[in-house]
Order: C-alpha cells, then sequence, then structure tokens
C-alpha cells in the first residue's frame, strides 16, 4: 500500500477514535484574547522509512528564534481555508513546491500560547526534493523519522516556570536538535490521533 494512502486511512481510523489529547498551551492574563486562525504543513516525505520535513528559525528572528517548527504561518484572507494557507507557506519558507503535495487531510487543532490556532496539514511529498530556506524565516531544513517523532518514549514532559507559573511541555530531541512546545504538541497528537499499523 502507498504511504499516502496508508496515512489517510491511518487518519479516518484516527478521526473515529477518541484519544487524548493536547488542546493547547493555557492562556492566561494578558494572553486572553481573540485567536489567531493558522496553519502549517507537515511535510511526509515518501522513503522507504518515511521521514518529515521540519525547519530551524534564525536567530534573528523577534517570535520564536531558532525554534524548530514546521513551515506555515496565518492564515491569510485570500487563502481558501488551512490547506492553502499551509502549501502557500511552505512554499515561501523552503520553495516546497504546492504541486509536489498530495495532501492528506488535516489533523486536530492546537492552540498556542501567543494566540494561534493552528491547524496541521498532513501532505506526502516526494524524496530529495530541491528545497531552500528563505533567508528571513528558515535557517535550516532538516528531516527527522516519522517513527521516532511518533514513539512515546521519545516524547518527555519538561517542566519550566514562566511569569510565576509552573508550565508543562513536551519536547522530542533528535540528534541534537530539540523539537519543543507547540511544534511537539502538534506531534504528539498527531501521534495519538493516527492510527498507524506497522
Amino acid at each position: 500500500m502507498r504511504l499516502a494512502d496508508r496515512l489517510r486511512e491511518a487518519l479516518e481510523l484516527g478521526h473515529r477514535s477518541s484519544p487524548l489529547l493536547i488542546p493547547g498551551d493555557p492562556r492566561d492574563g494578558e494572553a486572553e484574547g481573540p485567536v489567531t486562525p493558522a496553519a502549517v504543513l507537515v511535510p511526509i516525505v515518501d522513503r522507504l522509512k518515511p521521514t518529515v520535513i521540519l525547519t530551524e528559525r534564525p536567530t534573528t528572528m523577534r517570535r520564536h528564534a531558532g525554534q524548530i517548527a514546521f513551515p506555515g504561518g496565518r492564515i491569510d484572507p485570500e487563502d481558501d481555508g488551512p490547506v492553502a494557507a499551509a502549501l502557500r507557506e511552505a512554499e515561501e519558507e523552503i520553495e516546497l513546491p504546492r504541486h509536489a503535495v498530495e495532501v492528506i487531510g488535516t489533523a486536530d487543532t492546537y492552540r498556542t500560547i501567543t494566540g494561534y490556532e493552528v491547524t496541521p496539514v498532513i501532505g506526502v511529498v516526494p524524496p530529495d526534493l530541491p528545497l531552500r530556506p528563505h533567508v528571513h524565516e528558515v535557517a535550516a531544513i532538516f528531516e527527522a523519522p516519522l517513527d521516532y517523532l511518533l514513539e512515546p518514549e521519545h516524547q518527555v514532559i519538561r517542566t519550566v516556570e514562566w511569569r510565576g507559573r509552573e508550565r508543562c511541555y513536551y519536547e522530542i530531541d533528535w540528534q541534537g536538535r530539540r523539537i519543543w512546545g507547540a511544534t511537539a504538541g502538534m506531534i504528539v497528537n498527531l501521534g495519538r490521533r493516527l492510527a498507524l499499523t506497522a
């Protein structure tokens, strides 16, 4: 069975179940207010052992500096929903051609502490595309194995004090790269939602 078909079936089966999901980051005080719709592309590379394309943000960015993320961003008024926004952002950030993405579907939304309601869009892409990072938005592009990311033993809960309160978040370490926060939360949710079989 093709990877795209396996993922589509796993997502459809997963949507029939009721796993315990992370709704998002807790918001309080000044962080309360309206949410901004956003979307990210979860680009799964069609390899013998599938991988996921991730980006590392430049350390010079005002927000999310140095963080690991999926390509994505806010849904603009001209976007025809989350899928169109995720494909547009991936093309802008890493020059991933939208015609090269076989869209599988959308996963569960995730609310970030910065006020975004993010819809992950799952897509399958062919291997070894000539991707190039946008100089102002992406410092590096890398791949991590899908099975590694979705394995619960690699999803570690961390605790930090932030604005006078103890906060918990997920963190996944892949070859020294620290995937944490909303990106890790969406990966955890995806692992709980997908009914993947070996």
